[in-house]
């Protein structure tokens, strides 16, 4: 049948809340996943003596739900124990009228950056009884009929510039460390002795294996792409094994120099996406490990070079002596012994 003329209001709405194919159709679809738990639950329950208490307690949820999830399933079927809609039978109606909304569209169009706060002192000069809340759901109205497009926030007087990293790059997700070596995390901190004093800011670094949990540490006056790729012949000179790759933030001491140092010596440098620590997990809580064993219980050093050599003191300390929890409380020297035993 073909229907000429205009299309009657909310017909679009009607034609996608219609069933789609035939009800065999629709009962051959698979059931979700919420669909199969309840209907697990109505089965167990008519092959274990129809006892909705039993029930309730096997699956951890209450009697009311069983009574409802039953009922449904024999008025309906199977196919009623799907999720239903939890749309309110009645949904709050605009009570504004057209000039109202009319007259906050043109302000706002006016006035893209100003908000409903502001627009009602202007609305309301223009004749119109309208409180604040009102004057923001016509915004939400008339953003959701995209009669009012978003207002972009980009800066005009700030150029954006890619960050190009000529050889750092995201680890793949195929890229599994699985022996010693295969990667190891590398990060800074702020480190303040004496607050208030700026002859006693330092800054930390902190190099952890992934799989050994091998730590090497070190501390310098600045955080800078040269102390980094010092650090670096550090690690490759202290850790007791190959390192294969490296992982760092992106901070600034990462690049520049540091990343040619890592291309120079054939190492794979992984840089994190941005806001994301989680993911350089490991060096994360060494940080926090080498700052409460460490430097929470230091007196103040008169110099780097004392500091240094304290911390050089703590880096054999973890290494050989403290137990590891993540590695049966062993440390990380006994670690690595057992595994070069066993691998024989």
């Amino acid at each position: 049948m073909q229907v000429y003329g205009s299309i009657l209001p909310g017909a679009a709405t009607l034609a996608q809340l219609l069933p789609k194919g035939t009800s065999e159709a629709r009962d051959k679809r698979p059931l979700s996943r919420e669909g199969r738990k309840r209907l697990a639950a109505v089965r167990w329950h008519e092959e274990h003596g129809k006892n909705a208490s039993l029930t309730a307690r096997h699956f951890g949820i209450s009697r009311s739900t069983i009574y409802d999830w039953l009922k449904r399933s024999a008025q309906g079927g199977q196919r009623a124990l799907e999720e239903r809609s939890r749309r309110p039978r009645q949904v709050r109606q605009p009570t504004w009228d057209i000039q109202l909304e009319q007259a906050v569209l043109d302000l706002r169009l006016a006035h893209p950056r100003w908000g409903k706060d502001k627009l009602v002192v202007l609305v309301r000069k223009e004749g119109f009884t309208v409180s604040v809340s009102m004057v923001g759901r016509i915004l939400s109205r008339l953003k959701a009929q995209r009669r009012l497009l978003p207002v972009t926030l980009t800066d005009p007087c700030i150029v954006p510039r890619p960050q190009i990293r000529p050889y750092a790059t995201r680890k793949p997700k195929e890229y599994q460390a699985r022996l010693p070596g295969d990667l190891v995390q590398v990060d800074t901190a702020d480190v303040r002795l004496l607050p208030g004093t700026a002859s006693s800011y330092y800054k930390h670094f902190s190099a952890r294996d992934f799989v050994s949990r091998w730590d090497v540490l070190d501390v310098h006056g600045r955080a800078t792409a040269h102390t980094a790729s010092d650090f670096l012949d550090v690690i490759l000179t202290r850790m007791p094994f190959p390192v294969r790759a490296i992982q760092v933030d992106g901070g600034s001491e990462f690049k520049a120099e540091f990343e040619a140092a890592c291309q120079a010596k054939g190492l794979l440098l992984f840089v994190l996406p941005p806001r994301s620590p989680k993911l350089n997990g490991r060096v994360e809580r060494a940080q926090r490990t080498h700052k409460e064993e460490f430097y929470q219980m230091l007196d103040p050093p008169d110099n780097l070079s004392q500091l240094r050599q304290g911390l050089l003191r703590q880096e054999l300390c973890y290494n050989t002596i403290r137990p590891h929890q993540a590695l049966g409380q062993k440390t990380p020297q006994e670690w690595l012994l057992a595994l070069a035993e066993e691998r024989g």
